[in-house]
């Protein structure tokens, strides 16, 4: 594995693919840095911090997660790149139930390109709304985040509110819109995956503290409780056991054979061989997991408030048992995973427009009829994959809640065991890793695994990126995020009086 590494750097094109995505990513990261004017995050930070130190957090942060950290600091990045994702979640869904997106979708680039166009007009309207109330939740905290009280934490806008309303919403759109196109750029220019890797790079930043989070777990002060061996040993198992299941589940596959017929075209003879169709175990990837999160904490948050608007303490009592750590919370969730995997598949996956293509080229699955019985054949074997791959999302979200309150991890430790960073972390860097693995087989080098190679969903994953950028561009770049790491580097050792 580490001399696929040194290879890449041998590759010109890779070097510079590789460069200018690291680049543009540390572009990011500096982006979910720097404050917006006229806010005092520090009251927000202090307050996520005890929230999420008692398990709490909620949508938030989840929401925060995605973002990098940039919304409890108050930064121009605070949206993240969800709302263009977001964006793009609702034109897939349209395509697939609205004939003239769909048709739109099937004129090829150019189709695609009016599609491309359409999410981002819908990603600047998505950003202005969530900015206005974003901003509104700013000045008023207590409305949204339960048990903030301005006299103790303070005041997190000091600006008016028509100038704060104003700058605010331009910037943070103005930071979706970067992050964006730095995620277009990194897709075309770079390796690949650019948003998803603007995302696992925010979940990722959190590393270190949740490193120093670890060590004081194990390191506590004389009297202070602290986990010993065993438990170590069982965390360490864990983490390994959940990264290969993760990685198992994510790859994983029913290969359905395909044969296709011999046709005769002039003087030359088509078909006649065999392939696969490759079914995911986990179709639907992360969305599931979302979703159910999103969803669940909704009614929880708004009976939450009635019940302590209207004194009626039975619906507090309720509401509060549809937080993580109850059992009405889980099976909630089982049931909501289970509900969008379905959903998820029954939207996006077409047996009958498959089966029809398969008929068009001459393809059959082996003792399947051609047409709507194949259509059926797909369904019922999908509708079992579906089935798996929900149970075990389910899993995977239940782990860090188990070591959060058995065995009282930190939440930014647990949330590294399972849950959906990981299922996006681990799945993003297997994508990446495929990517640099074309590219080395291409060049006759060898990839990160010498026996088995790491499945694709197609044998050249780099078919759709553009040309590289040229190594002025990156060399600038480069130059540009050195210097500006060097500023920070040296403004930390002065502020915490290193120097």
């Amino acid at each position: 594995m580490f001399s696929a590494f040194a290879n890449s750097m041998k590759i010109p094109e890779l070097r510079s693919r590789i460069l200018y995505t690291l680049g543009l990513l540390f572009v990011a990261r500096v982006g979910a840095h720097i404050p917006l004017p006229g806010i005092d995050p520090l009251p927000l930070q202090k307050f996520f911090e005890e929230q999420t130190a008692n398990g709490g957090g909620g949508l938030v942060g989840l929401y925060n997660m995605f973002t990098g950290g940039a919304l409890v600091k108050g930064a121009i990045c605070a949206l993240g790149i969800m709302p263009y994702i977001s964006a793009s979640i609702i034109f897939q869904l349209m395509t697939a139930v609205v004939p003239a997106l769909s048709r739109l979708q099937q004129e090829g680039d150019v189709g695609r390109q009016k599609l491309t166009q359409y999410t981002r007009y819908l990603t600047v309207a998505i950003c202005l709304i969530q900015g206005v109330l974003l901003v509104f939740t700013l000045e008023n905290p207590g409305k949204l985040f339960a048990g903030f009280d301005v006299n103790h934490y303070g005041t997190i806008v000091i600006m008016s509110h028509w100038m704060f309303l104003i700058f605010s919403v331009i910037y943070m759109t103005a930071g979706t819109m970067l992050l964006m196109w730095l995620g277009e750029q990194i897709t075309q220019r770079g390796i690949g995956n650019g948003v998803s890797l603007l995302i696992t790079v925010g979940i990722l930043a959190d590393v270190p503290n949740a490193a120093i989070a670890t060590y004081q777990l194990f390191f506590a002060p004389v009297g202070v409780a602290k986990l010993g061996l065993p438990q170590g040993v069982m965390m360490l198992t864990l983490f390994v056991v959940v990264t290969m299941l993760i990685i198992a589940i994510t790859q994983g596959q029913r290969k359905i054979p395909v044969q296709y017929a011999k046709r005769v075209v002039g003087q030359k003879v088509y078909g006649g061989q065999s392939s696969f169709l490759p079914l995911k175990v986990n179709y639907s990837g992360v969305m599931p997991v979302i979703f159910a999160n999103a969803i669940l904490l909704f009614p929880q948050t708004i009976m939450s408030q009635a019940g302590a608007a209207l004194n009626l303490p039975f619906l507090v009592e309720f509401s509060n048992n549809l937080l993580p750590g109850y059992s009405i919370h889980y099976i909630g969730l089982a049931l909501l995973i289970l509900f969008f995997s379905y959903f998820w598949v029954s939207v996006m996956f077409k047996p009958i427009q498959i089966a029809d293509d398969l008929k068009k080229y001459g393809g059959y699955i082996p003792g399947v009829r051609p047409g709507e019985p194949t259509a059926s054949f797909l369904d019922f074997i999908m509708t079992r994959l579906t089935l798996a791959g929900a149970i075990f999302l389910t899993v995977i979200a239940i782990i860090p809640d188990g070591l959060l309150y058995q065995l009282k991890v930190p939440p930014r430790v647990a949330y590294f065991f399972g849950g959906t960073g990981m299922l996006i972390t681990v799945g993003v860097i297997l994508d990446t890793m495929r990517q640099i693995e074309t590219f080395l087989l291409q060049r006759h080098y060898d990839g990160f695994l010498k026996k088995g190679r790491i499945r694709g969903r197609s044998t050249s994953a780099n078919v759709a990126l553009g040309e590289a950028a040229s190594d002025k561009s990156v060399m600038q770049l480069t130059t540009v995020m050195v210097v500006i790491l060097v500023i920070g580097l040296v403004a930390w050792a002065i502020k915490h009086r290193v120097l």
